[in-house]
């Protein structure tokens, strides 16, 4: 997962051009879809550093050069957002990747959005549950005539291209939120932790308020869905890994250093031994992951790898021996409970590859 963050290399201070930067992230998604990940996640955010401001143009880039890959927003700030605008958009970059898209939508944690939009941040919470109701009616039926508080009603409204999958699946993001999670449980969708920042424990509890929230609601309690995020840097040992990731890791930090988006873990060894990050030997990894599995339950684990600065061969590196050391054990121990169409065409009763991973 990436949210095009651009800035200098930590180490060197060079900054490559924002075509370049582009150009890595569609580079990267291929590389994950050949090495055998399932997912690719690209985020939303308006302002510096970062590049992210149009996920849909740079997923329906990644979909004309890839085929399997499911392609996932993380995250689209649908309280910002017009439902028409996203109903239109998403629903054609699941028509371009034939069926792959998966929304992640959240309020958003960043003040830029609401002065660039021209919304009230007092009416997050109210915003985002108003226009996920309207896209998923936008999304579910045609001649949609609808009124609510914050945009002009509609008449008669089928948006188009419908999407290719009826609906595309929507999972709710959350670093903080419990009435994120609410909506969640209430309308039956998959929840995605941030588990970026806070100690595990923090996120732990917000996944068991999910899964409380959505028994209370009526859903069968064996169906409910989470998904993680997660920091990662993987090298031969651990010592390897902290002395060549500290600097990355330290400046992106100290970068970032502001309400909402600080964390408790200042230091790579912090990071490493206390945070939910995953930095170390493949051995470590696959050990912490396993451990947040107990915590959390999750059935899909996402990394990112783009911190910093961070060239981008040193980020392919990690993706490759993530992918030769810590995707097979995690797939052979751990429970798989998503069914992913195929969308190679492939026979339906052809068996599922266990444990979920995304890039």
């Amino acid at each position: 997962m990436t949210l095009i963050d651009h800035t200098p290399d930590a180490l060197s201070g060079h900054l490559v051009s924002p075509s370049e930067r582009f150009h890595e992230v569609i580079e990267l998604a291929v590389l994950a879809e050949e090495l055998g990940f399932d997912a690719f996640g690209v985020g939303e955010r308006h302002g510096p550093p970062f590049l992210s401001s149009s996920p849909p143009a740079v997923l329906g880039a990644i979909a004309a050069r890839t085929r399997r890959i499911r392609l996932f927003t993380t995250v689209t700030v649908l309280s910002t957002l017009d439902p028409v605008r996203v109903a239109e958009d998403y629903a054609t970059v699941d028509q371009l990747s034939g069926g792959r898209l998966e929304l992640t939508i959240g309020k958003g944690n960043a003040p830029e959005p609401w002065a660039l939009f021209g919304r009230d941040p007092d009416d997050q919470y109210a915003l985002q549950e108003e226009n996920y109701e309207l896209l998923r009616r936008l999304w579910s039926e045609e001649k949609v005539s609808w009124s609510g508080r914050f945009r002009p009603p509609l008449d008669a409204v089928t948006t188009l291209p419908r999407p290719h999958q009826r609906p595309p699946a929507v999972w709710h993001g959350s670093a903080t939120s419990e009435r994120s999670v609410e909506l969640a449980a209430l309308w039956g969708d998959p929840l995605f932790a941030a588990n970026a920042i806070q100690p595990v424990a923090n996120y732990a509890r917000l996944i068991d308020h999910y899964r409380a929230r959505w028994a209370a609601y009526g859903h069968d309690p064996s169906t409910a869905l989470v998904g993680s995020g997660g920091t990662l840097y993987a090298a031969a040992d651990d010592r390897t890994a902290r002395r060549e990731f500290g600097p990355y890791y330290e400046t992106a930090v100290a970068g970032r250093d502001v309400p909402g988006n600080n964390t408790p873990f200042r230091t790579v060894d912090d990071a490493a031994d206390h945070g939910p990050a995953f930095i170390g030997s493949p051995d470590r990894i696959a050990d912490k992951i396993r451990r947040q599995h107990d915590a959390y339950g999750h059935a899909l684990q996402f990394f990112s790898v783009e911190v910093a600065g961070l060239p981008f061969a040193r980020k392919a590196e990690v993706l490759r021996l993530t992918a030769a050391e810590v995707l097979p054990a995690l797939r052979h121990e751990l429970p798989d409970t998503l069914a992913w169409p195929d969308p190679s065409g492939a026979a339906s009763g052809a068996p599922a590859r266990p444990a979920k991973v995304a890039g």
